[in-house]
């Protein structure tokens, strides 16, 4: 994290740096901006990324790096051009508060998907989401601002699991949907489930075999049965 002093005012900034031949260079930045950008997202422009268009060699003195200096390490003192440099090359620190919104939404994302997909294997009912948050808390889970959700749900399903039963699973249902509900329940089934197969039947009726995450079975029917006022059959085929 850096620091900028101006006048009286002390501002926590998201910095790009790098250290070339022992000086220091330095951006203020958009944080999430800096990181698309560092990625190679090309919709996102430099302009955009930089919160002042100023290169520094210490932000907590407010101290500008030297054009020359620049000129002589970077071949140019334009500060779009080093400032790119910067970006490509350095590191992105990011501020504690910054850090920990970061964590605080991938907390909530893992949350979701463990809900979605895990099950309590005595019910083989989900776990509320309070309660996997409960869990995570007790097992004292920490969650990296560096990784993607996604990478990270194994590591916390193995973590919780010692205080909190539970297990992923797959579930494959079959359904018959009579034709008067046909085209508008596809919306629903094609959004929460993965088809396996499908067959339209000449009375206009839809019968498909969905698999669906064992933690969201009971809000699929629900959504459905609410459309179809309970007029569609299903069956479980593999748990």
């Amino acid at each position: 994290m850096g620091e900028f002093k101006l006048g009286k005012e002390r501002l926590h900034l998201n910095l790009a740096r790098l250290k070339k031949e022992g000086d220091i260079f330095e951006i203020d930045v958009d944080p999430d901006l800096a990181m698309k950008y560092k990625k190679g997202d090309t919709s996102v422009s430099i302009h955009e990324v930089l919160k002042a268009e100023h290169i520094f060699k210490d932000t907590q003195k407010g101290l500008k790096a030297s054009d020359t200096v620049m000129k002589a390490l970077f071949g140019t003192d334009n500060v779009i051009e080093v400032a790119e440099v910067i970006l490509k090359k350095g590191e992105i620190q990011l501020t504690a508060e910054y850090r920990q919104q970061l964590r605080d939404a991938k907390k909530r994302r893992i949350i979701s998907i463990i809900h979605e997909n895990g099950i309590d294997p005595r019910t083989k009912m989900p776990h509320p989401a309070q309660r996997i948050e409960n869990a995570m808390d007790e097992a004292k889970v920490k969650i990296d601002e560096h990784k993607n959700a996604e990478d990270q749900v194994n590591d916390v399903v193995d973590a919780l699991r010692k205080v909190l039963p539970i297990t992923f699973s797959k579930k494959h249902i079959w359904l018959h949907v009579p034709a008067s509900f046909a085209p508008k329940s596809q919306g629903i089934i094609r959004s929460m489930s993965k088809l396996l197969s499908e067959e339209w039947k000449n009375d206009g009726s839809w019968e498909v075999t969905v698999e669906i995450p064992g933690g969201l079975q009971e809000e699929f029917f629900d959504k459905l049965n609410s459309m179809t006022h309970g007029g569609i059959q299903s069956k479980i085929v593999k748990e």
